[in-house]
C-alpha cells in the first residue's frame, strides 16, 4: 500500500519554531479503511507567506500580455496529462470514487484547462456608441488574488475550472483542496505550479480551519468556492468585511418532475442515473422525486430493479461513500424518512464488511417534510412522492430553499416550457438529468449559491470592467508644431 504525503505545498517559512508539532490530516481509504494518504496542514505562518507570494505575483502576471497567459496555461494542462492516471489513482484511494470516473475527472479537468486557454485570450470588453469622434469603451481586469476553495467529489474536474479561469484572466491564486482529498489537491497543485511563474498558483494544505484563517486573510480579491451551503454561507459573511467578490457554488436539492406522458422504465434510468451516479455524490444529483400516480407502480419497479443491480455490482462499478461521516448523515435522513412514515422499497440500511458502502435507496411514500425531501442528502437515495398531476409536482419543485437545478421529463413541449419559466433553478433539464453544450453557464440561486461557477462567464466573473470615455485634445498652434 502506498501512502501519498505532501507537507504544506510549499516551503514557505523557514522558521523552525513554526515546524514544531505540526497538525496532519489523515485520510482513510473508503473501500477498505485503510490509510490513504497523510498531508501536514500548513502553519499560520506559512499560510499567511503563501496569500503574500500570490500577492506579490500579481503585478507581473496581469500585465502579461492574454496570449502568453493562454500559452502557458496549456503547458500546464499538457504537462499534467502526463500525470492523469497517478491523479486518478489519488483520488480513488482518498475519496473511493470509481476507478474510470476518476480518470474521466482528471481528463475533464485537463480539457477544461485547455478550452480556458483559448477562451482567455479571447476574453472581450465592450465597445460603446458615444458621441461623433469620440471613443467610449469597457476594458476587462483581472481582480487580484483568488481564494479558491474546491471539494472533493470531483476535485481535478471542479478545481481545473476555477484555476484555469482564474489564471488564464490574469489574477493569481491561493488554493485549498477539501480535507477529504488533500494528497489529490497537493498533487494537482504541484503539477500545475511547475508550469507557471512562481507565485502565480500557491497551494494550502489544511482543514476547514485552515479556510477559516484564510479568510480572514488581507489581499484577497475573490472567494470562489464549490462546496456545502455552510461553507459558501462563512465565505459571504466574510466578505462583508473584506469586499471579496465570491462565486460560490453551493448545496443542492434537485427535483425530478416525472409526467404521466414518458415511458416509466426510461424515465426510471434517467431518475437512477441522477441519483445514484457517483454515489449520489454531486451537486446536481437527483435528491427529490416526483412521480405522476398514472405511470407510479411501474416507475418504481423499474427504479428498484436498478436500485438492486447496481447495489450487486463490483465496487468499480458503485463505489462507497465519502468516509463514515458522510455515511451516517445519510442513513440520518433515511431512518427520518421511515420514522414519519416512508417505505424503503430497496436499500435502506448500512451493510457490514469493510469500508463505506452503501446500498442504492428507494423510498416511496415520501412527503415534504421529511428530510430527504427537504435538505440535501447526498448519497445514493432516491425519494419518492406520487403526484396526481404535473401540476402538483411543478409546485412542489418550487418549494425548496435551494436554487441548483432541476429536471423535467415529459412528451409535453408546453409542460416543458412552463416549467423552464417558473422553476426558481439555475439549470432546468428536459428528458435528460445529465448533458449540456459545451461551454454553458448557469448561475444557482438561494441556498445553493450565486455567480456564474463555469464555462465562458466565469471569465467576466473573475475580472472588472473599465469604462473608458476617450476624446481628443485641444491643442494651440505652438503645441502641434511641438
Amino acid at each position: 500500500m502506498t501512502i501519498a504525503t505532501s507537507i504544506s505545498s510549499d516551503p514557505l517559512t523557514t522558521d523552525p519554531s513554526d515546524r514544531e508539532a505540526p497538525r496532519v490530516l489523515d485520510v482513510r481509504n473508503p473501500r477498505d479503511g485503510m490509510m490513504a494518504s497523510r498531508v501536514e496542514v500548513a502553519s499560520p505562518a506559512a499560510l499567511e507567506a503563501g496569500v503574500r507570494r500570490a500577492r506579490a505575483a500579481f503585478a507581473g502576471w496581469s500585465r502579461t500580455a492574454p496570449g502568453e497567459r493562454g500559452q502557458v496555461l496549456r503547458a500546464a494542462a499538457l504537462a499534467l496529462r502526463e500525470h492523469a492516471e497517478e491523479l486518478a489513482a489519488l483520488n480513488t484511494r482518498e475519496t473511493g470514487k470509481v476507478p474510470g470516473d476518476a480518470l474521466g475527472g482528471v481528463m475533464a479537468g485537463i480539457d477544461t484547462l485547455l478550452q480556458y486557454a483559448e477562451l482567455g485570450p479571447l476574453h472581450r470588453g465592450e465597445a460603446l456608441r458615444g458621441s461623433f469622434g469620440a471613443g467610449d469603451f469597457a476594458v476587462p481586469h483581472p481582480r487580484g488574488v483568488v481564494l479558491a476553495l474546491t471539494p472533493w467529489n470531483d476535485p481535478v474536474a471542479v478545481a481545473c475550472g476555477i484555476l484555469g479561469a482564474a489564471i488564464v484572466s490574469g489574477n493569481t491564486v491561493v488554493h485549498k483542496a477539501s480535507e477529504r482529498c488533500p494528497a489529490t489537491g497537493a498533487r494537482l497543485n504541484e503539477l500545475l505550479a511547475a508550469s507557471l511563474p512562481d507565485g502565480v498558483l500557491v497551494g494550502i494544505d489544511g482543514d476547514a480551519a485552515t479556510g477559516e484563517a484564510l479568510l480572514s486573510q488581507d489581499g484577497i480579491a475573490v472567494y470562489a468556492h464549490v462546496g456545502s451551503t455552510a461553507t459558501g454561507d462563512l465565505l459571504a459573511a466574510a466578505a462583508v468585511r473584506s469586499r471579496a467578490h465570491v462565486i460560490r457554488e453551493n448545496g443542492g436539492n434537485d427535483a425530478i418532475i416525472v409526467d404521466g406522458t414518458v415511458d416509466p422504465e426510461w424515465a426510471a434510468a434517467q431518475t437512477a442515473l441522477g441519483a445514484f451516479a457517483n454515489t449520489g455524490q454531486i451537486c446536481t444529483s437527483v435528491e427529490r422525486v416526483y412521480v405522476h400516480r398514472a405511470i407510479a407502480d411501474e416507475f418504481l419497479r423499474a427504479l428498484v430493479a436498478r436500485a438492486e443491480a447496481l447495489t450487486a455490482s463490483d465496487p468499480d462499478t458503485f463505489g462507497p461513500l465519502v468516509d463514515a461521516r458522510m455515511r451516517e448523515a445519510v442513513q440520518a435522513h433515511v431512518d427520518d424518512a421511515v420514522a414519519n412514515g416512508a417505505r424503503v422499497l430497496a436499500g435502506g440500511s448500512i451493510p457490514s464488511g469493510d469500508g463505506t458502502f452503501y446500498p442504492a435507496t428507494v423510498i416511496a411514500d415520501c412527503t415534504p417534510d421529511m428530510l430527504v425531501m427537504r435538505e440535501e442528502t447526498f448519497g445514493p437515495v432516491a425519494p419518492v412522492q406520487i403526484v396526481d398531476d404535473f401540476a402538483m409536482g411543478l409546485r412542489l419543485a418550487q418549494e425548496d430553499r435551494y436554487g441548483l437545478a432541476a429536471t423535467v421529463l415529459t412528451a409535453d413541449t408546453g409542460r416543458a416550457l412552463e416549467a423552464a419559466a417558473v422553476l426558481p433553478v439555475g439549470t432546468v433539464k428536459v428528458n435528460a438529468v445529465f448533458g449540456g453544450a459545451p461551454g454553458g453557464s448557469a448561475q444557482p440561486r438561494g441556498a445553493s449559491g450565486a455567480g456564474f461557477g463555469y464555462g465562458p462567464r466565469l471569465l467576466d466573473e473573475m475580472t472588472t470592467l473599465t469604462v473608458v470615455h476617450l476624446e481628443a485634445a485641444v491643442t494651440s498652434p505652438e503645441t502641434v508644431q511641438r
